[in-house]
């Protein structure tokens, strides 16, 4: 039971939350893919009313279809212009999917002026509906598909209700292209939504998921180099933003080979989860830690390169205090490092350089006779 709670409070705190840098990435692409894909079911939607004329279907209901049909292609082909200024307009996917269900949902309400049984028996137009929360999962974000799945519930919803609501009789809820309209069928209908919006939102759930797992290291826990190279911009905007200082500091573990020799690759491994842990500790509100393969680590530090400097010598120290021993009865190893430090944006405006620079005050540091930290070229 505890398990199944714990899930579900999973599930809505990853769903409901803003989506990470990586998967607003994905969803651009996404939001264009969609965008795509609706000019090309727009242009098919085309050949519904001239169909339904060829098999003789009542006048008003072609020219409805026609005029939705031709509205429906030009705002396709606005839509798909927005999406491909990829992240400028950051409420481009609510409006494209309020606008797809809206639709649906206009398109219903027109055919039900016609014939009333129409707007809620008809089974292609509905199925826009189904189609629309589905593709909400091509954007990668759940807060997208709850929206326009409760959207469609509520629209769908009030339109039964009102078409319902208005027949005075029996006789005007039977229609012999349509069948008979019932609160049974509607609420079926309503269901079907509701399944397909939890589908939907699961699907998203669980491709952020694994989007997660990717930006992690599969050792630590800690974020990775993928993690690192997908953040950083998002990083710098906000250090903009606030008028704050960063630091980077890249760290490489000083003849670390040795415990692999000496102790085994399990303990190497150990070794590594203790570092991640002492340096950890040394973080403060919203730093991070990353590991980038190996024996390297970065750390993301909001301070001045100065202070930065002094906090990771304390640091060195203070692992170079704290021993691992690879197992019970075996001797303690010591453990440095040696780091190079880049301030942005003095040393770099984004992460590749930031790197580079950093890098090159690491060699720096190993050169100097390792077990140090250099903020500065020489």
């Amino acid at each position: 039971m505890g398990a199944s709670t714990q899930w579900l409070r999973d599930l809505a705190t990853t769903l409901l939350g803003r989506p990470d840098e990586i998967m607003l990435e994905l969803g651009a692409g996404g939001e264009l893919l969609v965008a795509r894909i609706r000019a090309l079911l727009s242009a098919l939607i085309l050949l519904l009313p001239l169909l339904n004329a060829v098999a003789g279907g009542n006048s008003s209901e072609v020219l409805i279809g026609l005029g939705a049909a031709i509205f429906i292609n030009i705002m396709a082909q606005v839509w798909l212009a927005l999406a491909r200024a990829r992240r400028r307009h950051s409420w481009l996917p609510f409006a494209t999917s309020t606008y797809d269900i809206t639709t649906t949902t206009g398109v219903l309400a027109l055919l039900s002026l016609g014939d009333r049984v129409s707007g809620i028996n008809s089974m292609v137009v509905w199925s826009f509906y189904l189609i629309a929360i589905a593709m909400t999962a091509l954007r990668n974000d759940g807060r997208l598909t709850l929206y326009a799945g409760g959207l469609a519930i509520v629209q769908y919803g009030l339109l039964a209700w009102a078409v319902l609501a208005s027949a005075t009789s029996p006789e005007q809820l039977v229609s012999a292209d349509y069948g008979t309209a019932s609160v049974a069928t509607q609420g079926e209908r309503l269901i079907l939504l509701l399944l397909m919006t939890l589908l939907t939102a699961t699907i998203v759930y669980r491709m952020q998921r694994l989007v997660e797992l990717s930006g992690s290291d599969g050792l630590t826990g800690l974020p990775n180099r993928t993690w690192l190279l997908q953040r950083m911009p998002r990083i710098f905007d906000g250090v903009r933003a606030d008028g704050g200082s960063l630091t980077l500091a890249l760290l490489d573990l000083d003849n670390f080979k040795r415990i692999n020799d000496e102790a085994g690759h399990l303990a190497g491994d150990r070794a590594i989860r203790h570092i991640a842990s002492a340096m950890s500790e040394a973080l403060q509100q919203k730093e991070r830690l990353v590991r980038l393969g190996g024996q390297e680590f970065v750390l993301l530090l909001y301070c001045p390169i100065g202070s930065a400097w002094e906090r990771l010598d304390r640091l060195r120290r203070a692992l170079a205090e704290r021993p691992f021993q690879p197992e019970r009865g075996a001797e303690p190893q010591r453990i440095t490092f040696s780091g190079g430090l880049a301030a942005y944006p003095q040393d770099g405006a984004d992460v590749s350089a930031m790197l580079r620079s950093a890098d090159r005050r690491l060699q720096q540091a190993k050169r100097e006779g390792r077990n140090r930290v250099v903020a500065r070229d020489v």
